[in-house]
């Protein structure tokens, strides 16, 4: 069995992120660019399954800018067997990403895709979903657990009222949550076995597909710094202070 799992190039979380002067965006020069965490999950949930024998490969793929190619050689690093790159200087956006992969998808005949619930610095949490809609799979968002036999995948899903197990008719497309699992660190003799696999790129004129954005960034804003504390003496200080001054009982 073959899986698919898309990554994305993001600001590394660790990084405090800052908006341009001139408001259009989020500023990308000179900061650590790392693997986004929730892709990292899907990676490390492939090689469990691929180190159980239910899979046969793993294979990374990532849209984006030349750089995007680092990331796909960490996921290698992890364990993935080869990578493709589409290359794009354009900004993608959710559809357009989906659209790709269901062209890529179509290209590598893979039986599942396990991609990140979504990326850290767009948080929109689509492209799984418009995957599993372009292709007409079956789908399980928000997986913490993934169980796959007999030609289905089991799949425990994180919801508001607690969690909830729906089994999936394969091919199927399942997006990663934080508690799934923990990701491996990369080990240095498999980094340097990566930089020998294999990376395919690709652009998306190759698969005919349109990528200009359907929406527009008007200006990018940080949010209003929060003001501070006030002590109070007394719970009936509190109550009124709830009351009059926040408005919120």
């Amino acid at each position: 069995m073959k899986v698919l799992v898309p990554v994305k190039r993001v600001v590394d979380p660790n990084v405090k992120v800052r908006v341009k002067a001139d408001q259009t965006g989020v500023e990308l020069a000179n900061v650590k660019m790392s693997m986004n965490p929730f892709c990292e999950i899907a990676v490390e949930e492939a090689l469990r399954m691929r180190e159980a024998g239910t899979v046969t490969e793993v294979v990374a793929v990532s849209i984006g800018v030349q750089q995007c190619q680092e990331t796909i050689r960490t996921a290698l690093a992890m364990g993935a067997d080869r990578g493709i790159l589409i290359k794009t200087d354009e900004d993608v956006q959710p559809l357009a990403v989906a659209k790709l992969l269901k062209a890529v998808v179509d290209e590598e005949g893979p039986d599942l895709v396990i991609l990140g619930k979504q990326a850290i610095d767009d948080d929109s949490n689509q492209t799984g979903q418009m995957l599993a809609a372009l292709l007409g799979w079956s789908q399980g968002t928000f997986a913490s657990n993934i169980d796959i036999a007999d030609g289905k995948a089991q799949v425990v899903r994180e919801i508001d009222g607690g969690l909830e197990t729906v089994s999936l008719n394969m091919p199927a497309i399942v997006t990663t949550d934080l508690r799934l699992n923990e990701p491996r660190y990369a080990s240095l003799p498999n980094i340097m076995k990566a930089k020998k696999k294999p990376i395919d790129e690709k652009t998306p004129e190759d698969y005919g597909v349109d990528i200009a954005p359907r929406l527009t960034v008007l200006k990018v804003e940080e949010p209003p710094k929060r003001q501070a504390g006030v002590m109070v003496e007394s719970v009936a200080e509190l109550v009124d202070k709830l009351r009059n001054e926040a408005g919120v009982i």
